[in-house]
């Protein structure tokens, strides 16, 4: 009988409804952020398999550890170091169809003026109606999307980009070859280059040491004027006062942004993203790490992990594996 336990809030999401998905003797076990009690903790020691989103020196050490299981893409709160060798760890991704489409919406959002037409024309101001230039407004076909990262959520992108008829232009790590998805491409080192091709930035680059602040004062003085930059991979990977100032200052023509540098805690439930004023600015959509979380985000990544633990078990390869067992 495999233990599986899903530990902390985040992981917790996730357990409702595994047992259809999982094998039919598994003992599912949903365990809070913080262990508090003897019980608790022996749970958890004594786990065949973790669902969590963080491994650090203050959870007891599962020993036994077969698999564990992030059940999202970063696992930059997990210590690899300190799980035992026995385990492997994998993630999981399944979000980029929700954050594909949340890029669109923003950028949408700021071409085809649903509300305020609506709200115009709910008191008799037929303020865009065809027939006369004063009342255009844009459209994105023939825009260019710039993406700094090209992997799932890049990937998902892109596709969606050429079904509206917009360029792509692609700044990856390793070098992405010119196809029908991609019209220009350019790796980490030629980004000074890559900068104004893109109307639309989006980051979904990781968090890694080389990415951190890999968005700064020099890419948006290097970005068109009209330029609007989305996060949607991790804060810190666009410098934070950088971004303050050039939206500040109007250097970029906007921002939405859903990945952020200050976060709510225990006891702390209400918290301004940044310590600075991002939420008095009028060319900034703030979002709340929203992107990806949907119910089919969740439907897609609970059977990933339910996947995983059936090859597990089974002797199988799994697959996403982020740490190898020794």
């Amino acid at each position: 009988m495999p233990r599986i336990v899903f530990h902390g809030e985040n992981a917790a999401c996730f357990s409702h409804g595994f047992a259809d998905l999982a094998p039919h003797d598994a003992r599912i076990i949903v365990l809070p952020d913080v262990l508090e009690t003897d019980e608790q903790k022996k749970a958890y020691a004594t786990a065949d398999m973790i669902v969590g989103v963080k491994f650090d020196a203050s959870l007891p050490l599962p020993e036994n550890l077969s698999l564990f299981h992030v059940p999202g893409a970063g696992y930059d709160a997990v210590n690899l170091e300190l799980l035992p060798a026995t385990a492997l760890v994998c993630n999981c991704f399944g979000h980029d169809p929700a954050i594909a489409e949340y890029v669109f919406a923003g950028i949408l959002n700021r071409h085809v003026p649903l509300d305020d037409a609506d709200a115009k024309l709910r008191q008799g101001n037929w303020a865009y109606s065809s027939g006369s230039r004063d009342r255009l407004h844009d459209e994105i076909c023939g825009k260019t999307i710039g993406l700094l990262g090209f992997g799932h959520i890049g990937q998902a992108i892109a596709r969606r980009a050429k079904a509206f008829g917009m360029q792509v232009s692609v700044a990856n790590r390793s070098p992405v070859a010119n196809s029908e998805m991609v019209d220009q491409s350019f790796t980490l080192n030629e980004l000074a280059d890559f900068w104004p091709t893109a109307d639309y930035v989006v980051v979904s680059v990781p968090m890694t040491p080389s990415t951190t602040g890999i968005v700064n004062a020099d890419s948006f003085s290097a970005m068109k004027p009209g330029a609007v930059i989305f996060n949607v991979g991790r804060g810190p990977t666009i410098d934070e006062q950088a971004l303050y100032d050039a939206l500040n200052e109007g250097k970029i023509g906007g921002a939405v942004i859903d990945t952020w540098y200050t976060y709510p805690g225990p006891g702390k439930p209400i918290q301004l993203p940044s310590s600075l004023p991002f939420h008095t600015l009028k060319n900034l959509i703030m979002t709340p790490h929203m992107s990806g979380w949907t119910h089919g985000t969740v439907r897609r990544r609970q059977q990933t992990i339910a996947d995983n633990i059936a090859h597990r078990l089974a002797g199988s390869p799994c697959i996403n594996i982020v740490r190898k067992d020794s």
